[in-house]
């Protein structure tokens, strides 16, 4: 149901708003009160918060993300880390700052100011973290002990490292290198291979050649163990202190869980007055007697330019209404405004309207959609039908029912009898519904029908657009006929269409638009289809071996030497070569029965002497001559 009205994305706007993830959860396993004092509170709530954030701007909420695991930690008497004691401080400053702004709320004596008396800043825990914990490490000054530790630590250090020096200087030949350095935690010199013997120390490293030995002095080792006795006491001092924080923090977790749960109440409810301020929201009242009444009501998710205000009235004497209207008309839009604001309301949210008079529901039932699923073999009837037996078993005298498109997605005839019995059977169960539906026979079954209005969306004629205007008491037309014209149907078309829904009558009373098409432009693209080949049969016997021919456009004269062939290409011998042609640039000058006599040799024109030889001698016997032609003779062309 929340996703068919969109109920969804309002509670994904609404987590948005949250700053702590016990909101957010709540907000995400939101549901609507059944309860008439809990509603009312949480309207009040709403309310309060909104006005708050209106008159003191935004609540300075901390995040709890961490918080809930470090008191865990805490109370189990492990150790906390700098970073978790950190998390613990800057949550009691949090918590100070909330205080201070809630304080300031109590001048305008709204109820929810009263919550900072459910707060406690812990002063003492907070001032003692912030003085020991500095940087995510304990501060050096978090106690004396401590202080003079790290000064000892420090001068030690210093110590380690004037002594190297003044090996280095003492041993300057020895040398490698004029620096110290760390290895493997110890302060070394680099030592050339040669001269390890002569300085006095222990090897900790070598270099990658090995030609340099990195040692500690024997005066720098002295300073090294005083060094790391310095470093275990260091080390048991900042554990000292660690648990000792820890053990006030653990000391102060029911104050600190107290205070999370505190913030998270204030974040869920302050989240309901930024939601209502981003939406332009006002409280509607709450009643009993199943009567809804809404006034200017836009759909939230619409833009404000966009939306047109809807008045809406249900309830008393009227328990359905039947909404009429074009396909572009806004119906399905007026639909989820209603449930919206209705479902919105009974959360303990402000709705989208000026004013509004809001009844509780049992129920909220919807099937607005095709609700096709493939998956489960439904066509979309059959999802209407499957949804609207669930919403009949569940529809009581406190439900409020919401169908779209009654009785579609199949023969009209039959469609329209099961959007009646629909009908009838909501009016038994006694639930408010609001319907939409094409059928003529419905909006006459509403007219007639005890408890059923009419009612329709209207709609701008000129622009084609919805104008989200219901108006109770009238039922609408679909304008399919007109708007079909306006977007440039031809009139014969539309004639055609006027005379299968009414009859001849209807045609002669109807008056076509001046914007309805005189015929439909054919137009679109072609199939390309491949150019068929040549048939060049006729072709062959078009010039034959010997025809005297002109060479166009050279005018040349020449011999045909090899006729047409399939593609159309003959070979003409010319003074000094042979040329490939096409055909079409070729004319008949002489045929050669005109020029030779019968049976005519035509190869003592063509062939070469010595290919003439060879085919006699070929003629007569066998022989293993051949005989060859040129690549220029067999291949030149004319291009």
């Amino acid at each position: 149901m929340e996703k068919q009205i969109e109920f969804d994305k309002i509670k994904e706007m609404w987590a948005r708003l949250c700053v702590t993830d016990g909101a957010k959860e709540k907000v995400e396993n939101q549901s609507f009160y059944l309860s008439e004092n809990e509603l009312r509170k949480q309207m009040r709530d709403t309310t309060d918060g909104r006005s708050m954030i209106d008159k003191l701007g935004t609540p300075p909420l901390p995040g709890l993300e961490e918080l809930k695991g470090i008191v865990s930690i805490a109370r189990k008497g492990d150790c906390l880390t700098p970073y978790q004691l950190e998390r613990v401080e800057k949550m009691l400053v949090a918590v100070k700052r909330l205080q201070d702004y809630l304080e300031r709320g109590k001048m305008y004596e709204n109820p929810v100011a009263y919550y900072a008396e459910n707060l406690d800043g812990l002063e003492d825990l907070r001032g003692e973290i912030y003085r020991q914990i500095r940087g995510g490490a304990v501060d050096d000054y978090a106690s004396k002990e401590l202080g003079e530790i790290r000064k000892q630590v420090s001068r030690c250090e210093d110590q380690m490292k004037q002594k190297a020096e003044q090996t280095m200087r003492s041993h300057k030949e020895c040398m490698a290198d004029n620096y110290y350095t760390f290895r493997n935690g110890r302060l070394c010199i680099p030592v050339k291979k040669e001269y390890k013997l002569k300085v006095q120390g222990t090897v900790i490293d070598k270099s990658a050649t090995g030609n340099t030995l990195f040692m500690e002095p024997s005066e720098v080792s002295r300073y090294y163990e005083e060094m790391q006795l310095l470093k275990i006491s260091e080390e048991n001092e900042v554990y000292r202190i660690l648990y000792t924080l820890t053990a006030m923090v653990a000391e102060g977790g029911d104050i600190l869980e107290e205070n999370m749960a505190t913030i998270e109440k204030l974040d869920f409810i302050f989240s309901k007055g930024k939601l209502s301020a981003d939406l332009d929201g006002a409280e509607p009242s709450i009643n009993l007697d199943r009567r809804i009444v809404l006034k200017s009501a836009r759909h939230p998710l619409m833009e404000r330019g966009e939306n047109v205000p809807l008045q809406f009235e249900i309830g008393g004497d009227v328990h359905g209404i039947v909404v009429t209207g074009p396909n572009t008309g806004g119906k399905t839009v007026a639909l989820k405004t209603v449930m919206l604001n209705c479902l919105m309301a009974q959360c303990g949210l402000h709705v989208t309207c000026e004013e509004a008079d809001i009844c509780m529901n049992s129920a909220y039932l919807c099937d607005i959609g095709d609700g096709q699923n493939l998956t489960e073999n439904l066509s979309t009837f059959s999802a209407h039908i499957k949804n609207v037996l669930e919403v009949l078993q569940e529809a009581n005298g406190e439900s409020l029912v919401v169908l779209d498109e009654l009785g579609s997605g199949t023969d009209p005839v039959e469609g329209m009898g099961i959007a009646v019995a629909i009908l009838e059977e909501l009016k038994k169960s006694g639930c408010l519904f609001l319907v939409t539906t094409h059928y003529p026979e419905v909006k006459e079954y509403a007219k007639e029908a005890e408890h059923v209005v009419n009612a329709r969306m209207a709609f701008d004629r000129e622009t084609l657009r919805p104008t989200y205007q219901m108006i109770i008491g009238e039922a609408g037309e679909s304008c399919a006929f007109y708007i079909a014209g306006r977007l440039g149907m031809p009139e014969e078309m539309i004639r055609t269409a006027v005379r299968r829904a009414y009859g001849e009558e209807a045609v002669q009373d109807y008056k076509f638009g001046e914007k309805a098409g005189e015929a439909l432009p054919k137009g679109g693209r072609k199939i390309k289809r491949a150019k068929k080949e040549k048939d060049v049969s006729a072709l062959l016997d078009k010039y034959a071996l010997g025809d005297s021919v002109m060479v166009l456009p050279d005018k040349k004269t020449g011999i045909v030497c090899k006729t047409v062939n399939e593609k159309g290409v003959l070979q003409v011998q010319l003074p000094g070569k042979k040329i490939w042609i096409n055909h079409k640039r070729v004319r008949l000058h002489v045929a050669a029965a005109e020029l030779y006599p019968e049976d005519y040799d035509f190869s003592i024109i063509f062939d070469t002497v010595e290919n003439r030889k060879k085919r006699h001698a070929m003629e007569r016997k066998y022989t293993e001559e051949v005989i060859e032609y040129s690549r220029e003779e067999e291949c030149k062309c004319h291009k």
